[in-house]
């Protein structure tokens, strides 16, 4: 009995979650984007939108949220906002009224350039190399679609 309980201790240790882990780096991680993207006016949720339309402009709301992981109720709002910053214009689709399709203004476009730096200042914080980074990256994605499943 005393081995279970040492063993239930352990597992119930703070420094031995992996969630807590996850959660703490994230919160560090913010705080060294914080100064960045407050240069550009942008929130991180804002950010990462920039990022999916930077990559691929004219997506529907629905394709986005499914990049960014988020629903049409968190992702309406920060749309909005990034349209009244003159970052993106949402339109319905002439094809299917019930789809709003996302564009990038002129504005967005050139946030584009603003924004370059951003990564190699990430990187040089992480003080990780590049493979590293490449691996922890890929983990964490591979656990994160396992825990949708």
């Amino acid at each position: 009995m005393p081995n279970k309980i040492l063993a239930t201790d352990r597992a119930l240790r703070l420094d031995n979650q992996l969630c807590f882990a996850l959660y703490s780096a994230s919160h560090a991680m913010s705080r060294v984007y914080q100064p960045h993207l407050d240069a550009l006016g942008l929130t991180y949720p804002q950010y990462v939108t920039m990022l999916v339309l930077w990559e691929q402009d004219g997506l529907t709301v629905s394709e986005l949220g499914q990049r960014l992981f988020l629903d049409s109720g968190t992702l309406t709002p920060l749309l909005k906002r990034l349209e009244s910053a003159g970052y993106l214009s949402r339109m319905r689709d002439v094809a299917d009224e019930r789809r709003v399709l996302i564009r990038l203004t002129a504005a967005g476009r050139k946030l584009k350039a603003k924004a370059a730096p951003i990564p190699a200042c990430m990187f040089e914080a992480a003080q990780c190399t590049l493979a590293e980074l490449t691996a922890l990256t890929q983990q964490v994605k591979q656990l994160r679609d396992r825990l949708q499943r």
